[in-house]
């Protein structure tokens, strides 16, 4: 395919590719994203064109390797096309299955999808739960393509958006359209894009810059990777027309190390199209001129942080800057700078090819459009989810998570990465907005949802958290830097039962100033996962200050591991696997926790069996004493013949 001079012969490029495809022909998309590699994936495409060889067939089904699909939680996934035929949990042995079912127009009844609840297989992906109640918009095409082809990005209508924009379209008038649309920052903030835009197009200067942040290091958090792996020329045409809008000839996408598939795909998805004309010089004979590179980061969560990346992409020690002059106006090299995420960019190309109308269409008053959530924690359906604003909590997690597995009781989730905050089980219906979090003591952030269940002490989740965000502060200002630590140091306390009265009002007190004096964003949030949890569970941090005791019976230094000597069967489950051997029993013989020995890891806990759940957590109570060595034969009834 050669270089392309204009919107018409991208048109007719679009229809050539096309027109050399069969629709009816079979073809087997398998997912290649990081988390299915990791599942073994890429042995599964080994042997499926393998087995396609033997079959006799490698030249009647096509085989798809594409982004993540979503449903991470049951990866490797394969979709085969255009029957919509669905499998999940794929090994390298069901190959052979699969290929002789597409030969003969079946179904491999025991890869498919099977509801937990009814049992009943279901063929179609569009069918299953985790995807028929989410609306996928910037995700959906992940499935639909081979990152590493640009023909497949254009064969459904990749670069469409663009080539309006440069022959139909002022800048103004993508500008405008980007506001009308109130495209809010996909990576935390929250600000209007089209605002922000603006600065940047009015601030002096002819040298401007656009930017990609996909320095995405919230835990649990990873839906800019698979965008960027899945789907890399989706943040390319936006990143062109935002380059467009404000008047900037070079961007950049600051990536971070530790995701070098995404990497990797994104610098030969830029190739693809420098080679093409939709990059670099006189792009589709406009006479736009725009370049991107690609830097990657050291995976410093502080440079998430806008100021603190653009220090490091100048090449510096990425740490934060103050605010006097907003980065739109004076960022990268002084110069105006627009940054914005890679979910924030991916939107662009849907709202100028359909229209802002067509964007506010969807979500609540002051969110519009969807939003990807990366839904991880104790939940049943692990993946990523993408749906409208304005979705309930309650539905994400129970109509598209599946609820909590185990039969356990939902107890918080929390939004918006390490800085975010913990909602309780009475908000489940609240609607998810930027607004709507922010006013319940949480945050959108990047899109981080982490699931918890009655056996998460919130008081612990707390210190986590401070804890990570500790770790990662550049130390540059007095507030995050010892705030924090201070912070860590009395949470810490408190979990291993050494608690004060007056611990509380210190760390609402310490919480203030980081929020109020901090110099970034980083320190300002920070506090939040300690003020969402004393908010919403207070009852939590009483128990462990006043009665030294953990409710959710997780705080080791708060806990004991006690055998009852009226369930235990002397099976020896737990003794075998003791690594402290801090239990004593034998056959027939009642086993005891020596609790000078006891490291509290909680193993005999875990292998002890459902039937006889001898060891119990005990917490704010002191343990019984053992039973005299008398006592400790168990007299079995003999079974009647």
């Amino acid at each position: 395919m050669a270089r392309i001079n204009s919107p018409a012969e991208l048109e007719a490029v679009r229809d050539a590719i096309l027109a050399a495809r069969d629709p009816d022909k079979p073809c087997i998309t398998l997912c290649c994203g990081s988390a299915c590699q990791a599942s073994g994936s890429l042995e599964v495409a080994d042997r499926l064109e393998a087995e396609l060889r033997e079959q006799g067939v490698d030249g009647e089904i096509e085989i798809r390797k594409t982004g993540c699909h979503g449903y991470c939680e049951r990866g490797p996934i394969v979709v085969n096309e255009p029957s919509g035929v669905s499998y999940f949990q794929l090994q390298p042995d069901d190959v052979s299955e699969i290929v002789a079912a597409i030969k003969d127009k079946g179904v491999v009844e025991r890869l498919l999808y099977s509801d937990p609840v009814t049992e009943e297989k279901i063929e179609q992906e569009a069918q299953i739960p985790f995807y028929k109640n989410q609306k996928r918009l910037v995700f959906g095409d992940n499935v639909k393509i081979d990152p590493k082809r640009i023909e497949d990005y254009l064969a459904i209508g990749g670069y469409a958006a663009l080539a309006k924009a440069l022959s139909q379209m002022t800048p103004e008038d993508v500008l405008e359209e980007v506001k009308k649309a109130n495209l809010r920052g996909r990576g935390g903030g929250g600000f209007p894009a089209g605002i922000k835009w603006e600065g940047t197009r009015n601030a002096p200067g002819d040298t401007k810059y656009v930017i990609v942040n996909a320095d995405e290091g919230d835990p649990g958090a990873y839906m800019d990777r698979s965008l960027l792996e899945g789907n890399p020329h989706a943040i390319l045409e936006g990143l062109v027309l935002g380059a467009y809008a404000v008047g900037a000839q070079e961007g950049y996408i600051y990536v971070r190390q530790e995701y070098p598939l995404a990497v990797e795909n994104v610098v030969l998805a830029i190739q693809q199209a420098e080679a093409h004309g939709l990059l670099g010089e006189n792009i589709l004979g406009s006479g736009f001129d725009f370049k991107v590179v690609v830097h990657q980061g050291a995976g410093a969560f502080v440079c998430g942080e806008s100021t603190a990346l653009m220090t490091a992409l100048e090449g510096r020690v990425g740490e934060p800057r103050p605010k006097y002059i907003r980065s739109n106006i004076k960022g990268l090299w002084e110069k105006p700078s627009v940054l914005n995420n890679v979910e924030t960019w991916a939107n662009v190309p849907l709202i100028i090819k359909n229209g802002a109308d067509w964007f506010t269409s969807l979500g609540t008053e002051g969110s519009k459009g969807t939003k990807v959530f990366s839904l991880v924690g104790k939940i049943t359906n692990t993946g990523l989810v993408e749906v409208p604003m304005g979705t309930t909590l309650r539905e994400i997690i129970f109509d598209i998570g599946g609820g909590i597995p185990g039969g356990k009781k939902f107890k918080a989730v929390q939004t918006g990465g390490p800085s975010g905050g913990c909602l309780p089980e009475d908000m489940l219906d609240l609607p998810v907005g930027f607004d709507e979090l922010t006013k319940a003591g949480s945050m959108m952030g990047s899109g981080g949802m982490i699931v918890m269940d009655e056996d998460t002490c919130m008081v612990d989740v707390a210190r986590y958290f401070i804890g990570f965000l500790t770790d990662e502060s550049c130390g540059k200002c007095v507030p995050c830097r010892e705030g924090l630590r201070q912070m860590l140091k009395i949470l810490t306390r408190i979990t291993t039962g050494e608690g004060r009265d007056g611990d509380i009002q210190l760390l609402e007190e310490l919480s203030e100033v980081a929020k109020e004096a901090a110099l970034c964003a980083l320190g300002q949030s920070g506090p939040n996962p300690f003020l969402s949890t004393v908010r919403y569970f207070r009852d939590e941090y009483e128990a462990h200050i006043r009665e030294n005791r953990c409710p959710a019976l997780v705080c080791k230094e708060l806990i004991a591991f006690h055998i009852d000597p009226e369930k235990c069967q002397a099976c020896g489950s737990c003794r075998r696997k003791c690594p402290a051997e801090a239990i004593d029993g034998g056959k027939n013989r009642i086993h005891v926790v020596d609790q000078d020995k006891c490291t509290k890891c909680g193993t005999c806990f875990e292998v002890c069996p459902s039937r006889f759940a001898a060891v119990r957590k005990i917490s704010g109570e002191p343990v019984p004493p053992p039973i005299p060595e008398e006592d400790r034969v168990i007299v079995r009834k003999s079974k009647k013949k």
